[in-house]
């Protein structure tokens, strides 16, 4: 908040209402049973929370903290974007409904050793039948249109936290917001480096959802096929796992057909599917706790790899296979991504397309990095200095992606024809553990031969 006063949003009503009049409001405001929440209901993650929020104190003892969920967005007029809340308000509290817009979580220094009470500041529900209409009027909050909110006393059963109102926060003097301070968002962000077992399970939880959503893909592509946008088919069909099992996706599916594979982050979709073509579908399933997988597979829409696209897939899980192998405590997390990429170097010298490999020529074909940190975030832990990851080592408990591939642009003329146009990416999730790394998306076949397989079973089926 650093020293400005946090200002409520006023009651949201739209530009339609009609006034209400007193005898209305008297007759809206009566009549109403309690409704409470279940006494024993708690958030997935309240055993975790308080340790997390610990580190925080520990880290900066008797400094005022605010963690904002953050705020609506408006995407057309009256209407807004669907919310999600900031990861670090999620990590330190286990809120991820989309209830919880507005909402700051402040550790308030308390005691001489530079301790700190977690207390949360949010909008409880409306106090009906004491002159509170919004439960009706406010489009925006009111539960009659957005559905309900805990009130105060159930908020803190659900997190263990002290709550207080919303309209409190403007009392508060100055201190670090984690919105607008960049100290405190990396130390948010490093963090979450490390996951925790009950973390490592709700990703292993998405990795499954994610591997049923692929098999949907999969089971889906003759009516695919046959649709002038069968791109949106597959993204629509993914997308549907992804309520069906979670939150939804936890970032843009990309379905990319033919060319198209060779953006890197193609989300139009809307390509038609060509069954002498690849498809390549970038897609996760991100839990309703918020945490997201991100697996990428790279289909032949024909059910069988031509030579061409054999040989090019075959490059890339070679790199594939050397970057996994170089996952390990006290590695360095680049060391996976150079691994991976001599081997394309490697190859595209054999196949004649570089002059040499030692070089960073084989850049023009890969573009990018190949893998990441994986959790909240499908990009977890960004704002994490670069000495601390990018340039740092691995360590147990660390979860990442390993996804290198190869992206020949239809109009390449330092290409022979026949690879023009072919995008390969292949994805996968893995944790670290203390004598190597874990294959968390192993259920989803990553070789040729496995990936044909699967695909006439399914089709079959």
């Amino acid at each position: 908040m650093s020293g400005t006063p946090h200002r409520v949003p006023p009651l949201h009503t739209g530009s339609h209402d009609l006034p209400v009049s007193p005898e209305l409001a008297a007759f809206m405001g009566a009549g109403w049973a309690a409704g409470p929440l279940p006494g024993d209901v708690r958030v997935p993650a309240c055993a975790a929370t308080p340790a997390r929020r610990a580190r925080l104190s520990a880290r900066f003892p008797g400094e005022r903290l605010l963690v904002p969920a953050g705020e609506l967005r408006v995407r057309s007029n009256d209407c807004d974007h669907r919310f999600r809340p900031n990861s670090a308000y999620a990590w330190l509290t286990g809120l991820t409904g989309e209830d919880q817009s507005g909402h700051v979580l402040v550790m308030e220094p308390s005691g001489p050793g530079g301790g700190h009470e977690a207390v949360l500041y949010l909008r409880p529900r409306s106090v009906r039948g004491e002159g509170d209409d919004a439960f009706y009027r406010d489009r925006r909050y009111g539960e009659f249109w957005v559905g309900r909110r805990a009130d105060l006393a159930e908020a803190e059963r659900l997190t263990g936290i002290r709550c207080v109102h919303l309209d409190g926060l403007g009392l508060l003097p100055p201190g670090r917001d984690a919105g607008t301070d960049p100290e405190l968002a990396t130390a948010l962000a490093e963090f979450r480096l490390v996951k925790d077992a009950w973390e490592i399970g709700q990703l292993q939880r998405a990795v499954d959802h994610t591997t049923a959503g692929f098999e949907d893909a999969v089971r889906a592509l003759p009516r695919a096929l046959a649709h002038p946008r069968g791109e949106r088919w597959v993204e629509g069909v993914f997308g549907l796992r992804a309520r069906l099992e979670g939150n939804g996706t936890g970032y843009e599916t990309i379905a990319a057909s033919g060319a198209h594979a060779c953006v890197l982050h193609w989300i139009r979709n809307d390509g038609r599917l060509d069954p002498s073509e690849l498809l390549l579908l970038d897609a996760g399933v991100e839990t309703d706790t918020l945490y997201t997988a991100d697996i990428t597979r790279t289909l032949p829409l024909s059910g069988r790899f031509s030579p061409v696209q054999r040989r090019v897939y075959e490059l890339v899980l070679a790199a594939q296979e050397a970057g996994m192998a170089a996952l390990r405590p006290g590695a360095r997390f680049r060391d996976f991504h150079r691994a991976g990429m001599r081997v394309i170097a490697e190859g595209l010298a054999d196949w004649g397309v570089l002059k040499h490999a030692e070089r960073d020529f084989h850049r023009r074909y890969t573009l990018c990095s190949s893998g990441h940190m994986l959790g909240l975030d499908v990009h977890d832990c960004a704002r994490a200095r670069a000495e601390v990851y990018l340039d740092g080592v691995l360590e147990e408990g660390q979860v990442l992606t390993v996804e290198p591939g190869l992206y020949f642009q239809p109009d390449d003329e330092t290409l022979p024809a026949e690879l023009r146009g072919i995008g390969v990416r292949i994805e996968d999730d893995l944790v670290v553990t203390a004598d190597g790394a874990r294959l968390m998306s192993g259920a989803l076949p990553r070789t040729p031969d496995g990936v044909e397989e699967w695909m006439g079973t399914l089709l079959e089926g």
